[in-house]
């Protein structure tokens, strides 16, 4: 695993466990690589309840309750599929935080719409404080699921420092 991306991990454990919140993810391009980061860290089951990985539609709409009507809408790749993948995570493990991605990394798969390296990534804390953003990572498979990894540790980081200082 990448330096940053445990850096990351610890720094977001740190603050979870001083605030005694519990994460937990839903992922799709990174194929569970934010949990596996997140339990690198020694005690991580003190704030890491589980992780889902909703490859295909069918798990997004099983797992965590995206709608099919969003799905076909919209597609995998867009801010209603992964805020309702958040809000899903959330009630579905009852942890505090959740994050949740969605994207292409390639190399094939990307449109002139969505082109490989478009990422969405929410963060969701409570029944109503979302937090998404659409990001477009450069490189190849590897590189766009390192940055998503990576972007997605520092957005629960950045969320999480923002509830807890409005608390």
């Amino acid at each position: 695993m990448e330096q940053n991306i445990y850096n990351l991990a610890q720094k977001l454990g740190d603050i979870l466990q001083q605030n005694q919140l519990h994460v937990s993810t839903v992922e799709s391009c990174t194929g569970g690589g934010i949990a596996y980061a997140i339990t690198a860290i020694s005690g991580s089951s003190g704030w890491f309840n589980q992780g889902y990985v909703t490859y295909s539609n069918e798990s997004k709409h099983n797992l965590v309750g995206v709608k099919t009507e969003t799905l076909n809408n919209f597609g995998a790749v867009s801010q209603q599929t992964v805020e309702e993948m958040a809000f899903g995570c959330r009630e579905k493990s009852c942890a505090d935080l959740t994050v949740a991605v969605s994207g292409i990394a390639g190399p094939g798969g990307g449109s002139d719409l969505k082109p490989v390296g478009t990422v969405w990534i929410a963060v969701c804390y409570g029944k109503d404080k979302i937090w998404s953003h659409c990001f477009n990572f450069k490189g190849d498979r590897e590189a766009v699921r390192i940055q998503t990894i990576e972007n997605a540790l520092e957005q629960l980081i950045k969320f999480t420092c923002f509830i807890t200082n409005n608390k």
